[in-house]
């Protein structure tokens, strides 16, 4: 009798402190609290989650956080992923819908969410309010779903400049010794997740260029028999069962933390990226943060960001002669590989994530109020 007179106080003590909740929640101002929602993996978008956290707090925006979402109306929400739209909830909802939309181009055959995402844009934008875009040919994509121009921002995948330092000969040295890492060895990095599904990755995720990058390591190889390849990021198993048959040494190194990933960029010497599509990546900034010269594909942020030998080195998708070719110069051109790291720094430092603030509070301005 006791447990059953307890349970019912702590029940009507519930009821009261939600119908106190619901009650402080309505005399909120429409728009004024901001909910970031990322797809929580622990991944990339977990940590773009919070960096975005840290620059709405700097400009002075109030949170709403998810326990008290279920009482909310007429409040603002950004989604970390355009796979909101696979969902109907939201067309329901009273509150602002934001959300990033990195890479998704919806003529890819392997990938058909690609395709219903953006033909969901096609027939809800009316009900978006903002789509953060990371580089100009995914803004023209979603242009041409109809969307008001005046919803649409491009504000590149930025980069946490403490997480990263250039490299020096002591800082090379000892993360080489660290990770056993021969000191003669010419290094090339590659830091993603590019294999299906989130375990052992044998199935390559094509649209990230796997067989293309095993393609330039092996083309490097018959120029640079010391190569040696450092891989982060899950899923790398067909990365890791290519590079076995041809016979190059590796050392994969996941780490859940991404803070850590700025030590592996300070072994290496230099980093290739070989994707067919991408929103970013982050290793375009991490790679010039690092004072690590970069060979990339002209996918996602690149194309906006790397200039062809003034920054770094471009070539078209799916050329991995091409990426073989600027690999080796970059290695055996020191005077133009020290001026390309030097203007990488610059280009890192003009899109550290505080850099971009100006660009968040104009697109936060008429979506959340602050």
């Amino acid at each position: 009798m006791l447990k059953s007179f307890r349970s019912r106080i702590n029940q009507s003590i519930d009821s009261i402190s939600q119908k106190i909740t619901q009650s402080a929640i309505a005399r909120w101002n429409p728009y004024s609290r901001l909910l970031i929602s990322s797809d929580s993996a622990s991944w990339v978008l977990d940590w773009e989650k919070r960096e975005l956290s840290q620059i709405a707090q700097k400009l002075g925006i109030r949170f709403l956080t998810p326990e008290l979402l279920i009482y909310a109306k007429n409040q603002s929400i950004f989604y970390y992923s355009q796979f909101i739209l696979l969902e109907t909830s939201y067309l329901e909802q009273s509150h602002h819908i934001g959300f990033s939309y990195f890479h998704g181009h919806p003529e890819t055959p392997e990938e058909p969410k690609f395709s219903e995402c953006y033909q969901r844009l096609c027939q809800h934008h009316e009900r978006v309010q903002r789509i953060q875009v990371s580089h100009s040919e995914m803004k023209n994509i979603i242009l041409d779903s109809g969307i008001a121009p005046e919803k649409v921002f491009l504000i590149p995948i930025g980069i946490n400049l403490s997480f990263f330092s250039p490299q020096t000969l002591e800082s090379r040295q000892k993360i080489r010794q660290k990770y056993n890492i021969p000191s003669s060895a010419v290094v090339v990095g590659s830091c993603q997740k590019d294999g299906v599904g989130w375990e052992e990755g044998l199935e390559p995720k094509l649209i990230k260029g796997p067989d293309i990058f095993l393609k330039t390591i092996e083309l490097l190889k018959l120029k640079i028999p010391e190569l040696f390849v450092l891989l982060s990021g899950p899923a790398r198993g067909y990365v890791k069962t290519g590079l076995e048959r041809l016979k190059v040494p590796y050392y994969h190194r996941y780490l859940s933390h991404y803070p850590e990933v700025g030590e592996l960029f300070q072994a290496l010497d230099l980093y290739i990226i070989a994707s067919r599509q991408e929103g970013g990546p982050k290793a375009v900034l991490e790679s010039m943060a690092s004072g690590i010269p970069l060979i990339t594909t002209r996918v996602g942020q690149a194309m906006d960001l790397v200039e062809h030998g003034k920054n770094g080195w471009m070539v078209d998708v799916e050329d991995a002669e091409g990426l073989a070719h600027w690999a080796e110069y970059a290695l055996t051109h020191k005077s133009d590989r020290d001026r390309i790291i030097q203007a990488g720094l610059q280009t890192a430092k003009a899109n550290s994530y505080d850099a971009q603030i100006p660009l968040w509070r104009e697109f936060m301005q008429g979506f959340v109020e602050f």
